[in-house]
């Protein structure tokens, strides 16, 4: 009986002399043997990641993160998910980008006349370009032109047909992007198909949407129309649609084709995917850009976001980001070759205090950047750990 009483005191006794630190540590091991890493990092008191936590229902916030594993040649993916709903409306804004060069990619694979190097230019536009230029400006510092070009060449129906043909779905893309042009139409191409010939590829109509039918696809309180207010939500229903799990089942099967069948990989030459993953984590400097204007993190938000410094030579960040109308997307594949740590993380947010859209007033520097940076980092840690 004694012994039992001596036992409870000094049970309570440790309980009571328990730093609030010491209990939260004690909370994160807990969790981590539970099998969730996520729920251990966005239930911690870092403040970058708490003060977006605290407001969840304001910033909307959506997370995937995907553990690597591998058995000899095999590749095995651990999910875990926090509020990933594809009901639930996101506007994905620039990420829509690496779908449609994607499409671009298997489409000039199926054209024995064109290549990455075939130089056209869109009719009505003073830019020549080529393809491996278009889709290396989209990843780089994700340009609106360059995207809107590729447009030109596919055409919607083809972008849509080729993706969920391959189980990429579900997805709309529908929008060109800081474009008011008419989204229906395409309009030719001019295409150089050597020194002395060139020919047309004419235009394309393309299938009008109908309206998405999504949770939370109006937003906000009031939106602006060139200077004027108007004090309803905003409508999100004819805009592009590509969710957390879209964006996560396009990138597995760029980063690993081997691990689905056939029918569900995309026709690209092994030259053509090697492009497309050198320009993914290629940083602006390298092929080019100004570094200070377009620093490293300038389409980078994991790890690196809230950061001016160049990243590390060993750390390798395949991804597409997105930023508009306060939300702000990033999917990514994160490798670091020294340690070897490799996971996928997909996560979006919405950071809109004001509830107004278009006034180009949103806390993207202030909370968004800094939330998706730190979360990155959180999980980069884990992995060393873990792979440890």
């Amino acid at each position: 009986m004694f012994k039992k009483g001596l036992f409870i005191v000094l049970s309570l006794l440790i309980f009571v002399s328990c730093s609030p630190q010491k209990q939260e540590q004690q909370q994160k091991q807990e969790q981590r043997q539970t099998g969730d890493p996520l729920e251990a990092i966005l239930t911690s008191t870092t403040p970058k990641i708490k003060r977006v936590m605290d407001s969840l229902d304001q910033h909307e916030v959506q997370i995937r993160y995907t553990q690597i594993n591998r058995t000899g040649d095999e590749v095995h993916f651990t999910d875990f998910d926090f509020q990933v709903d594809s009901s639930n409306y996101f506007y994905p804004a620039s990420t829509a980008k690496l779908p449609t060069a994607v499409v671009a990619l298997s489409r000039l694979n199926q054209m024995d006349s064109l290549s990455l190097n075939t130089r056209f230019y869109v009719e009505g536009d003073s830019i020549e370009t080529t393809f491996s230029e278009v889709i290396s400006q989209i990843f780089a510092v994700s340009d609106n032109d360059a995207n809107n070009r590729l447009i030109e060449f596919l055409g919607q129906d083809t972008i849509n047909t080729v993706l969920r043909r391959t189980g990429v779905a579900p997805i709309r893309i529908w929008q060109r992007l800081g474009s008011d042009d008419d989204n229906a139409t395409t309009k030719p191409l001019i295409i150089y198909e050597n020194d002395s010939t060139v020919r047309m590829l004419s235009k394309k109509i393309n299938t009008y949407p109908k309206p998405l039918k999504l949770k939370n696809i109006k937003k906000g309180k009031g939106f602006y129309e060139e200077d004027s207010l108007m004090t309803e939500a905003f409508d999100f229903s004819l805009k592009n649609y590509y969710p957390i799990e879209t964006q996560d089942a396009l990138l597995k099967r760029i980063i690993f084709p081997e691990t689905f069948a056939e029918n569900e990989r995309f026709n690209m030459s092994e030259e053509q995917r090697n492009f497309l993953l050198s320009t993914m984590y290629t940083v602006p400097r390298k092929i080019g850009y100004d570094s200070k204007e377009y620093n490293d993190s300038y389409c980078k938000f994991f790890i690196y976001g809230d950061k001016k410094e160049n990243i590390p030579e060993n750390i390798k960040i395949y991804n597409k980001v997105g930023v508009a109308y306060g939300t702000l997307t990033d999917c990514a594949y994160i490798k670091d070759t020294e340690n070897n740590v490799e996971f996928m993380i997909t996560a979006t947010l919405l950071v809109n205090k004001n509830g107004i859209f278009n006034d180009d007033t949103y806390e993207y520097e202030e909370v968004g950047i800094p939330f998706l940076a730190e979360l990155g980092r959180q999980l980069y840690a884990y992995e060393l750990k873990r792979k440890q």
